[in-house]
C-alpha cells in the first residue's frame, strides 16, 4: 500500500473511509473563551456543551496540553493558532488525524484571503467572509472543497478577483476545477518563461545526555517547489540510488544508504508511479507548494559537535559553559549560528 500524502486531500480521504463519521460542527474561539465563529452542521452538539469546552478547556487554558478532549461523550479536536484556537466538535469515533488536518487547511484558507495573516481581528473583520467559506469547504461536516485558488474564483470577497457570474464558459472552467482531477492547478496558465526551483530543507534534532551521549537523533526534511511553468506540465523528479523507502529494500540496505521514514507527498503527486519506479510524478499547483515531507531516524552524522557543561556554584547560582566545534569539512562555511540556553523565567544573569 503506497504511502498517504498529507495534502492528498481530506476530501478523498472522506470520500474513502467508507461513510464514515464526520464533524458536527466547526468554532473558533479567542483566549478568553469567548466564541468568535460558530457553524454547525448537524444538531448534535448544543451550544451549552460548547459553552463547557470553552470554559473548562480554553479559558483555563489547557489547550495546548491536550489537543482532544472529550466532555459529556462529545469529542472536541482543536488547534491553536496565535490568539485564535480552531475547534471541531463530533459525538462520533472520527478519523482525527483527518480532522486535524482539516483545521491546518482551513487555517491555511484563511490565510491565503486575509494577506498571510490569521489572528482575531482578522476574524471579526471578515466574519461574513468566512462562514461563507465555511459553507462551501464542508458539507454536512464532509470536507469538500480545500484549494484557496478555485474558492476565489467564485467566492469573490476579501480582496479576490471577481469573475462573471454569467459567463457560462467561465462556470464550467470552475466546475471542472473544483470537481476534475487536477483541482489544484487550473487551465490556460501561461508564463514567458518557464521556471522551476526546488528546495529541500532539513531540520537535525539530536538530544544528547548530561554524560555527552547521545540519547536521539533525527532529520526532518522537507522538498519546496516553486513552479512557473505553462499550461499543464507533468514533472518528474527521480530519487537518488542510495534512497531505502520500503520496508523489504531497509532490509537489503548497506550502511551508506539512507533510509526515509514517514515520508509523505502532496496530492499532487501520482502514488501508482512511485510505487512502481520510485519516481514522483505529477502536475504541480502554480506557485510554491510543498512536494513533500520526510524523516530520517538512522546513519544521522551530527553537523556539529556539542559538549555541555553545568557547574553549581552554591544553592542558588550556578554555571553553564558549551564547546562547538564543526564536524564538516574546511570547505564548506555555516552561517547564521545561534546558539540559545533555555532557563527558568525566575533565572538571572549572573
Amino acid at each position: 500500500k503506497g504511502p498517504e500524502g498529507p495534502g492528498r486531500s481530506c476530501a478523498s480521504a472522506a470520500r474513502r473511509g467508507a461513510r464514515s463519521a464526520m464533524i458536527s460542527s466547526i468554532l473558533l474561539i479567542n483566549l478568553k473563551g469567548e466564541i468568535l465563529i460558530w457553524r454547525a452542521y448537524k444538531d448534535n452538539v448544543s451550544r451549552g456543551e460548547w459553552q463547557a469546552f470553552c470554559n473548562r478547556v480554553v479559558a483555563a487554558k489547557e489547550s495546548r496540553d491536550k489537543p482532544v478532549q472529550s466532555i459529556n461523550g462529545t469529542h472536541y479536536i482543536h488547534t491553536m493558532q496565535g490568539d485564535v484556537v480552531l475547534v471541531a466538535a463530533t459525538k462520533d469515533n472520527v478519523n482525527v488525524v483527518l480532522v486535524f488536518k482539516l483545521l491546518y487547511k482551513l487555517v491555511e484558507i484563511f490565510k491565503a484571503y486575509f494577506g498571510g495573516t490569521f489572528d482575531e481581528n482578522q476574524v471579526r473583520k471578515h466574519f461574513v467572509l468566512i462562514y461563507e467559506l465555511l459553507d462551501e469547504i464542508i458539507d454536512y461536516g464532509y470536507p469538500q472543497i480545500l484549494e484557496a485558488d478555485v474558492l476565489k474564483k467564485y467566492i469573490t470577497q476579501g480582496g479576490a478577483k471577481k469573475i462573471d457570474l454569467n459567463d457560462q464558459e467561465q462556470l464550467k472552467k470552475i466546475t471542472v476545477q473544483a470537481t476534475g482531477v487536477c483541482s489544484w492547478r487550473a487551465e490556460g496558465i501561461k508564463y514567458k518563461r518557464n521556471e522551476v526551483y526546488i528546495d529541500v530543507v532539513e531540520n537535525v534534532n539530536i538530544m544528547i545526555s548530561a554524560k555527552r551521549e547521545r540519547l536521539r537523533a533525527d532529520v526532518s526534511g522537507q522538498i519546496l517547489v516553486k513552479c512557473q511553468l505553462s499550461g499543464m506540465p507533468e514533472c518528474k523528479f527521480g530519487m537518488n540510488d542510495k534512497l531505502v523507502m520500503s520496508s523489504t529494500d531497509r532490509n537489503r540496505a548497506t550502511e551508506k544508504g539512507i533510509a526515509l521514514d514517514d515520508y509523505r507527498f502532496h496530492q499532487c503527486v501520482r502514488l501508482s508511479k512511485f510505487d512502481m519506479d520510485r519516481e514522483i510524478t505529477f502536475i504541480p499547483p502554480d506557485g510554491v507548494f510543498e512536494l513533500m515531507t520526510y524523516r530520517i531516524t538512522e546513519n544521522i552524522e551530527s553537523p556539529f559537535k556539542v559538549l555541555p557543561n553545568v557547574k553549581m556554584l552554591g544553592r542558588n547560582r550556578l554555571e553553564l559553559s558549551l564547546q562547538v566545534a564543526a564536524m564538516y569539512d574546511r570547505n564548506i562555511t555555516a552561517t547564521n549560528v545561534k546558539i540559545d540556553f533555555p532557563c527558568p523565567k525566575n533565572m538571572a544573569r549572573g
